[in-house]
């Protein structure tokens, strides 16, 4: 999502692009070793390219999409040095990424490609998804867009509060229950109140969960499934919130929206 780079300033992003410098090098390190004492592109530099891609975590699924198309391009061509490679790998990974995109290339100001469009923020606890919530609604409504938010956390202590003080702060409407509700509840009270509002963009906290417990997984289908319900063609996106770091970082405190937002 395009929209996204708006939410860092530039000091975040300086200190982002410094935290992932060294992973930076290190997947450069392992391509141009595949491809040391090399002149053309054989099957012989594709199997180390192959080696070195999914080494580099890039995903077995997404490794093997790449080297074909690269065999593509050798077949076609007949010859393709290798320092031609870097270069179309570039161009590869990105069209892979605007392919993933889909629908979601687009800013805070652009038509939304729903309406409402709904957006489920999930992670793991503590890596500042209410947070997160609290930037895109501040940012989506100064491009004049209608925010609705949902508390869907009910069950970390004062997740509900904390989600409200953002929707004050922001200025935005906010559907919520009382602690220990069940959260696919508040997700379908949020998507009906969308609809109703004729609400531009519903953003829906949910509590932090790990991939590797059913239940709370689960939990999510289930969230899920309600909210089809009502609008079948939703969550319209699932934002998946990361963070490189143990414990939440500098950006994560409340009282970030005191500041202009870049």
């Amino acid at each position: 999502m395009s929209f996204l780079k708006k939410l860092f300033g530039k000091k975040e992003k300086e200190s982002l692009d410094q935290g992932l410098q060294k992973t930076k090098e290190g997947f450069f390190s392992k391509i141009s070793k595949a491809i040391a004492g090399k002149s053309t592109v054989d099957e012989e530099v594709l199997d180390n390219l192959e080696e070195a891609l999914v080494g580099a975590d890039v995903g077995v699924e997404t490794t093997v999409r790449i080297i074909k198309k690269i065999e593509e391009r050798v077949a076609r061509d007949k010859y393709l040095s290798t320092s031609e490679l870097n270069k179309m790998l570039q161009e590869e990974i990105e069209n892979i990424l605007v392919d993933a995109s889909g629908s979601e290339n687009y800013t805070f100001d652009s038509p939304m490609p729903a309406k409402p469009y709904i957006v489920l923020v999930v992670g793991v606890n503590g890596v500042g998804k209410t947070t997160t919530i609290g930037k895109l609604a501040h940012n989506f409504k100064k491009a004049g867009k209608s925010v609705l938010l949902g508390a869907a956390d009910t069950f970390r202590a004062a997740a509900v509060d904390q989600l409200t003080i953002w929707s004050e702060r922001v200025g935005v409407p906010i559907v919520k229950q009382a602690m220990g509700s069940d959260p696919a509840a508040v997700a379908f009270d949020t998507a009906q109140s969308a609809v109703s509002r004729q609400s531009d963009v519903v953003l829906i906290d949910t509590a932090g969960r790990l991939h590797n417990k059913a239940h709370l997984m689960d939990e999510l289908n289930k969230i899920k499934r309600v909210i089809q319900k009502f609008i079948p063609s939703a969550p319209h996106e699932v934002l998946l919130v990361l963070m490189a770091l143990p414990g939440r970082m500098p950006w994560s405190r409340p009282g970030i929206l005191r500041q202009p937002l870049m």
